[in-house]
């Protein structure tokens, strides 16, 4: 028989559950709670336990395989060796710095004319542009003799020539999805810098690239086309819809500034032929078409003032439109252009044309005016037995007045020809002499009594000047 115990001996709370206890005399419920906790404690022991984090990744150790497939280039034992050695040199001076000027080849493959603006007067191109020079600092030992290419990061490393567009709007590099740059570099310290660019250039129909060194005069820095008119290479794809580009060639020249002294500069020159076609259609065709309707009222009776007024200013009106809408789309520049010559030319012949219908009108005016004091002055005497009359036109000669003088029918009066000016004379009691001044001085008046002969030689002349107008000016300008 077992002594009760009221507490258990030491030793942890592993030989808690162990204890020898007089559990008979205990309560249901404490016996109950007491079993629970040991169930608990007994579990407890038998999780494994967590170690605690220090911060370190434990790395399996690697079987025998692994290291059999471990690629040993990129395992690095200590600090690599720069094979340039850009960091042993001050590459903010140009190669052989203190000696002659250094040599830097330059060529460039256009790839493409991307849009000509007359009315700005530049034009877009987009372009490879290449340099070649020589900086020993950048040679290394190679066995293969072969050269190492880089990308932009290297070029903000090592001196580059400092290659500037004259006279451009805006250029920039592009950059999708890096900088368009390329480096190479052989073992001697040869260097290819290759980089696309588009630029935009202020210039005129024969457009010129000019490239120089912003900062290096011709005492430090030459530059050259590397081969002379093969250093340029254009794509034979290149198209534009208003100009034929008719040939490419290279220049070189030296240009000063008084402030800082003589640089190189490269030029490259294209000529563009304009696509006449378009221009004939917009143009040329609408103002022939004005000026040959401005004819039409040579035609028209001259009686017919509205009708003949409103197509001498509506043709006037048409020619006006065309040239304000060729000057909107032209350069505005103080020299005389072809089309100007063509279109002005046009407006005269047009505004003339309206001019002559105004020296119509105001002849016939006059015309009517003097009938009305010659009938004022010499009454009718038709029907009088003792008196002569003739009819006198702006065709008669003073020898058929004189017959027509002693005619007894000349005193019938013919009213069915229109252009004919009636004048009746009253030759009974005159002497001759008067009867002759009279005569002659309605004779004098032939020309401007028949207003329909100016309408005649219109109709001849001003398609005939017109015609020769444009002999000339397709034979100069085509």
């Amino acid at each position: 028989m077992v002594k009760p115990r009221g507490i258990c001996p030491s030793g942890g709370y592993w030989k808690a559950a162990y204890c020898i206890i007089d559990t008979h005399k205990m309560p249901y419920f404490t016996r109950l709670i007491l079993f629970l906790f040991c169930l608990m404690v007994l579990v407890e022991s038998r999780k494994p336990r967590r170690k605690r984090w220090t911060g370190h990744l434990e790395m399996s150790k690697p079987s025998h395989s692994y290291n059999k497939n471990l690629d040993v280039t990129k395992i690095q034992a200590g600090k690599p060796q720069q094979l340039l050695r850009v960091d042993e040199h001050d590459f903010t001076m140009r190669p052989a710095f203190g000696g002659p000027a250094i040599p830097v080849g330059v060529d460039v493959q256009v790839e493409s004319l991307d849009s000509i603006s007359e009315v700005d007067m530049d034009f877009t191109m987009t372009l490879y542009l290449r340099h070649y020079w020589k900086d020993e600092r950048l040679a290394f030992p190679s066995t293969s003799n072969k050269s190492m290419t880089f990308d932009g990061r290297l070029v903000k490393k090592i001196w580059v020539p400092d290659v500037f567009f004259v006279h451009s709007k805006r250029s920039f590099i592009h950059d999708t999805t890096t900088d368009n740059i390329m480096l190479r570099v052989f073992p001697d310290g040869h260097v290819l810098y290759s980089m696309r660019i588009s630029v935009t250039p202020l210039d005129s129909q024969t457009c010129s690239l000019e490239l120089e060194s912003y900062a290096y005069t011709d005492e430090d820095l030459m530059l050259y086309w590397k081969n002379g008119d093969e250093s340029l290479k254009t794509d034979e794809k290149i198209s534009l819809s208003q100009f034929l580009i008719q040939k490419f060639h290279t220049t070189s020249r030296l240009a000063f500034y008084s402030s800082t002294g003589w640089y190189n500069r490269l030029y490259i020159n294209f000529t563009l032929h304009r696509h006449i076609f378009f221009f004939l259609l917009q143009t040329y065709f609408p103002a022939t078409l004005m000026v040959m309707l401005s004819w039409v009222s040579f035609w028209i009776d001259h009686k017919a003032v509205p009708a003949r007024v409103s197509l001498g200013i509506t043709t006037v009106l048409t020619m006006s439109t065309i040239i304000t809408g060729v000057n909107a789309s032209m350069p505005r520049v103080s020299y005389i252009k072809a089309v100007d010559i063509y279109l002005w030319v046009s407006f005269v012949f047009v505004f003339l044309s309206v001019l002559e219908y105004a020296a119509v009108n105001y002849l016939t005016t006059v015309q009517e005016r003097k009938e009305r004091k010659l009938r004022d002055k010499f009454p009718c005497v038709c029907g009088m037995p003792h008196s002569n009359t003739m009819i006198l036109d702006g065709s008669c000669s003073e020898s058929e007045a004189n017959s027509l003088s002693g005619n007894p029918r000349s005193h019938i009066l013919t009213e069915e020809r229109q252009d004919k000016i009636v004048v009746h004379l009253a030759l009974g009691s005159e002497s001759s002499a008067r009867k002759k001044r009279l005569l002659k001085s309605q004779v004098g008046l032939r020309l401007f009594q028949n207003t329909h002969a100016i309408d005649k030689y219109s109709r001849l002349v001003f398609p005939a000047s017109y015609i020769f107008f444009n002999l000339i000016y397709w034979s100069v300008f085509s």
